[in-house]
């Protein structure tokens, strides 16, 4: 049965390497020596460049590229109420690097009263005859990494009630994203992968969190940001275990979060990396209910190296054997920028790849 709706056959998961010009140009604002006015104009036309090479290359769901962003999940998250960043002490050790010194502290009530991502899918929607997608970070991505010593003293005596305070101020999000023609959207979500990873698990017991009930914790977040999704609205879910320049932090498969992750959240779609043996086998898709997609990010985007359709091939059929082929959908296992640095590919090298799922795809699915 064909995919009318998102996720499709052939999709991605959203950043995309940033162009030369583009990187000029922030470099030369952040320098003082261009315009907001003159970034803005920049990036308009590297977007409307960018989105006629994906509708080009054959893909049905078409993002910016995270263009306007630095980061995947800063950008969005500290223009919510409540939400301030800071110089952090040192940034997330990845495994071959050192991320941005940068973190969020929550300094007031959590809440939602506008976003100016909310101009920027206009923008998107505005300039592309395909699907629109838009990609923001998910609710737990406000926890997850400092957890409550990141909290001003005295705004939340309670944990739940920050938690109910996200997921309502994600609520309000996802309304405004809908109202604005959205009907794809994306949470990219880390925190579920990284509760596979057994150092990740003991890092949350040691600053006091439980790792045996984070994940029903963070699902409930989703559910109350999503409690009023309309019927017509796709939305889908990135899990990754980490992705700045082509390094990563976790480790380990989807076991002990498959049957939270598949049945406890009103999502429509997965979009999971199994690019590597980090990842584990394919055995947790077993938990998968009928009416979800799962999207295979098989195809690396940490390297440029070109995968083999017929290696493809044969993970699907891997994946078969736990879940109905008509279920899955093929993917990138992560973003190509999810900061604007990028990933150590060349941009022909990301382009080949999105071409080759978008022809694998056809061949696998007739319906792509």
């Amino acid at each position: 049965m064909m995919t009318a709706r998102p996720p499709f056959r052939a999709d991605q998961v959203g950043s995309l390497l940033r162009p030369a010009a583009l990187k000029k140009a922030r470099e030369e604002r952040a320098a003082g020596t261009l315009s907001a006015e003159g970034l803005k104009a920049i990036e308009d036309r590297e977007i409307k460049a960018l989105i006629a090479k994906q509708e080009a290359v054959g893909l049905k769901g078409v993002t910016d590229g995270e263009f306007r962003r630095a980061y995947w999940h800063f950008d969005f998250l500290e223009q919510l109420d409540g939400v301030t960043s800071v110089e952090a002490d040192s940034g997330m050790n990845f495994k071959g690097g050192v991320g941005i010194a940068k973190a969020l502290r929550i300094t007031g009530k959590v809440g939602f009263s506008g976003h100016p991502m909310i101009e920027h899918f206009t923008f998107l929607k505005a300039n592309t005859r395909a699907t629109p997608k838009m990609t923001i970070p998910g609710p737990s991505m406000l926890h997850y990494r400092g957890g409550r010593k990141m909290m001003n003293p005295g705004i939340y005596a309670e944990m739940d009630a920050f938690y109910a305070d996200v997921g309502a101020a994600y609520g309000k999000a996802v309304g405004a994203f809908y109202d604005a023609g959205c009907r794809y959207l994306q949470l990219d979500d880390i925190s579920f992968a990284y509760l596979c990873d057994p150092n990740q698990r003991e890092m949350l017991r040691q600053r006091g969190d439980d790792p045996e009930k984070q994940p029903d914790i963070y699902a409930g977040m989703v559910r109350k940001a999503l409690e009023n999704k309309p019927a017509d609205l796709a939305i889908t879910m990135h899990l990754c275990r980490g992705n700045f320049r082509s390094t990563f932090i976790a480790s380990g498969g989807y076991e002990p979060v498959a049957e939270v992750l598949f049945n406890a959240m009103p999502v429509d779609g997965y979009f999971m990396e199994w690019d590597s043996d980090r990842a584990g086998g394919f055995e947790p898709l077993r938990f998968l209910p009928k009416g979800k997609h799962v999207v295979l990010g098989l195809v690396t985007s940490k390297t440029g190296v070109l995968e083999a359709k017929d290696d493809i091939r044969r993970r699907i059929d891997e994946a078969s054997k736990f879940v109905s082929l008509d279920q899955l959908c093929l993917s990138p296992q992560c973003g190509f920028a999810s900061t604007e640095e990028g990933n150590t590919l060349a941009e022909d090298e990301q382009w080949k790849k999105l071409e080759m799922i978008v022809e694998l795809a056809a061949e696998v699915w007739k319906d792509a």
